[in-house]
């Protein structure tokens, strides 16, 4: 495995080459595992169920469990977060419908970010060279004003800059220039987009 793998599974991810992922072995702690259990419980009987208008109800149980979240953020009860500490969301953003939220790495959310439904935003994935198969994660970070539309899907590591939009069912893995309108598998630039400012 690569010293860039290595640095960046550090946190919170075990070497998989002792703990056996590969053959069924565990890629996070015991206490790691136990606190998302912990918290999947809580969101499925307390959030999961719960009508759009709660809002303010969400945003208490993620604050109870580590997320950074916001003023008037918008998190919707069938939106899954993987592991609450790793995510952060500004002011008026939204996390919509039945998002997977795979936080296994930080997923940072800026002001008047706007993530649309079923959208899949993943920070981890497997070093396929690695025998040991091991997981590493990197960061997302959706900037101010940016939008990603419904059933896309957002990679490890990527920056999805200031305004630009990530079209419905599009794939990103490289970062989305500021301002700038993406759509396809992988995601291509189709024109710019307007800018503006709240």
């Amino acid at each position: 495995m690569s010293s860039k793998l290595k640095t960046e599974t550090a946190k919170g991810v075990l070497d998989a080459s002792k703990s056996g992922g590969v053959h069924g072995g565990a890629y996070f702690s015991l206490k790691h595992r136990l606190f998302r259990a912990v918290w999947n419980v809580v969101w499925l009987v307390f959030a999961s169920w719960t009508p759009p208008p709660l809002h303010p109800w969400r945003r208490f149980l993620l604050r109870l469990f580590g997320a950074k979240i916001g003023k008037r953020t918008r998190i919707y009860g069938s939106a899954r977060i993987w592991y609450p500490p790793n995510l952060e969301m500004g002011d008026y953003s939204v996390l919509g419908w039945k998002v997977n939220c795979y936080s296994q790495g930080k997923i940072v959310l800026e002001d008047y970010a706007n993530v649309a439904q079923y959208v899949h935003l993943v920070t981890g994935s497997h070093d396929i060279d690695d025998p040991s198969f091991q997981l590493y994660t990197k960061p997302i970070r959706i900037c101010r004003h940016a939008w990603i539309a419904s059933d896309a899907f957002v990679g490890p590591g990527v920056t999805v800059h200031e305004g630009a939009v990530l079209g419905g069912r599009a794939v990103a893995f490289r970062d989305l220039d500021a301002w700038t309108v993406y759509v396809g598998n992988p995601a291509r630039v189709v024109r710019p987009r307007k800018r503006f400012d709240l």
